[in-house]
Parts: C-alpha cells; sequence; structure tokens
C-alpha cells in the first residue's frame, strides 16, 4: 500500500500538485489519469523518489519516505519495478540480459539462480523461446512483455507502469492490461499505472485517481466512472461519442 497524504510540488513559480491526498491498495491496478500537464508524470516521479515533494508525506506500508536514511531508501527503491514508456530497453543486450540486467546490478546470486530467475519470469510472461533475440527482433507487444519482465524480475512490492500501452495496437494493448493485472493480483503487488489509455481504464481500473490542473479532481473504480455526476471527469472520460453511447447502455441496465 501507498500512501499519500497533501503532497505538493513547484517549479519556480508554477504549483504543479496542488495538495495530493490518496491511496494505492495493495493487490489491486491504481491508475493515474488525467490531460497533459495535469500533474501525472510529476506525481509518479515523487513516489518513485525521483523528485522531491515541497510539502506532504508518502508512505510505503507504514514507512514514510523523507523519514528514510539513505540507505533505507536505496533499499525502498530496490524493492520498486519500473514499466518505461518506450520500454527502454538495452539494444545491445539480449531479451535474456535485459531482464537478468537488474539481478546482476543489484543482487549477490549465483549465476545459475539468476538465470532460474530469468527463465521463470519470462515464462510468466509467455516468451519462453526469445531468451536470445534482441529487441529490434520482437515486435513492440513483445518488447512491453520483456520489461514487464524485468520489472518483476527483482519481485517488487510496489510496480509502476508509465503508459505500458504506448504504440501497442489495441488488441495487444488488452493483452498487456491483463498481464499487469494479473501479475499485480498473483503476487499482491502495489501496482500504479500513469495511462491516457480509456480501454485501460474500463478495463482494469479497479482504483482511479484523476488529475486536473494539479489536483485530484476524482476518484473511484472503473464501475463508479459509469455513475459519477462529476462534470470533470464525465468530460474527459466521455469526450468521444463511443464511451457516452458505452455510459448511456450501462446506465439503461442499472435503471
Amino acid at each position: 500500500m501507498i500512501e499519500v497524504q497533501d503532497l505538493q510540488k513547484s517549479f519556480g513559480e508554477t504549483q504543479v500538485l496542488k495538495g495530493i491526498s490518496t491511496v494505492f491498495d495493495k493487490g489491486k491496478t491504481n491508475l493515474i489519469i488525467g490531460q497533459s500537464g495535469s500533474g501525472k508524470t510529476v506525481f509518479m516521479k515523487c513516489l518513485l523518489g525521483l523528485i522531491t515533494p515541497d510539502q506532504g508525506t508518502i508512505c510505503y506500508d507504514g514507512k514514510i519516505y523523507s523519514k528514510l536514511s539513505p540507505a533505507e531508501k536505496r533499499d525502498l527503491r530496490q524493492e520498486m519495478g519500473m514499466v518505461f514508456q518506450g520500454s527502454a530497453l538495452f539494444d545491445s543486450m539480449t531479451v535474456e540480459g535485459n531482464v537478468m540486467f537488474p539481478l546482476d546490478m543489484f543482487t549477490k546470486q549465483s549465476r545459475s539462480e539468476m538465470q532460474d530467475r530469468v527463465d521463470f519470469v519470462l515464462k510468466r510472461v509467455n516468451l519462453v523461446d526469445a531468451h536470445k533475440k534482441y529487441p529490434s527482433e520482437i515486435s513492440g507487444g513483445m518488447q512491453k512483455r520483456v520489461a514487464i519482465a524485468r520489472a518483476i524480475v527483482m519481485n517488487p512490492k510496489y510496480l509502476f507502469c508509465d503508459e505500458p500501452n504506448s504504440g501497442l495496437d489495441p488488441r495487444t494493448a488488452i493483452l498487456i492490461d491483463n498481464l499487469i493485472q494479473e501479475i499485480t493480483q498473483e503476487y499482491d503487488i502495489t501496482t500504479v499505472i500513469n495511462t491516457h489509455d480509456m480501454n485501460s481504464v474500463m478495463e482494469i481500473g479497479e482504483k482511479i485517481v484523476f488529475l486536473q490542473h494539479g489536483h485530484k479532481a476524482w476518484e473511484g473504480t472503473n464501475n463508479e466512472i459509469f455513475k459519477t455526476d462529476n462534470e470533470a471527469i464525465t468530460n474527459f472520460v466521455y469526450s468521444s461519442e463511443l464511451f457516452k453511447k458505452v455510459r448511456q447502455m450501462y446506465l439503461e441496465e442499472e435503471d
């Protein structure tokens, strides 16, 4: 669980985060959504410890980040997995080498132990025959699965995903969404996803935090989006005619 209380951050005269408070639950897919410039990226960087907030606290399973020693912060960061928007794989390394990289850097495991763990996570993301391939030799969807395997290879408590479906076709995006949700539930991880993809919101949004101009304008589940009268979130989500029709059908079924 990650608890955020009154988080504020400014850059010069511009206040980007304006007192955000929320809780990201363990074992659930927690989504951060909002328009460009709403503060999503800065918020996630604060959660990752890459940016220091001006005010407020971030608490990881009872540990207040700002009160940790440098060594404790380093240990906490090793409990975080990250899936980057563009996968961020090393082009000069094989799939196996990319996934093994965190183990090689941050653990003292033997080569055979690392190999066993790499084999396990690659099998978990359905990539059993890609070990010796390079990123340029596999599809975008496969690259994303490699990125997920690398993010979970250290058995993290917290998984962060920045636009995991960026650049993927709709069918592959759904597969990646389902994979992230399955892994979250299977390993009881606290997962936080930064996304613009409304399909992701509707499919796996077990907890959604909607940011607008640095404020938390709404939070709830994907089912609650259909019922809310909050104008900020309805204008954002139902800007397309398709989602307006989906919502209307849902409300008619409720009646």
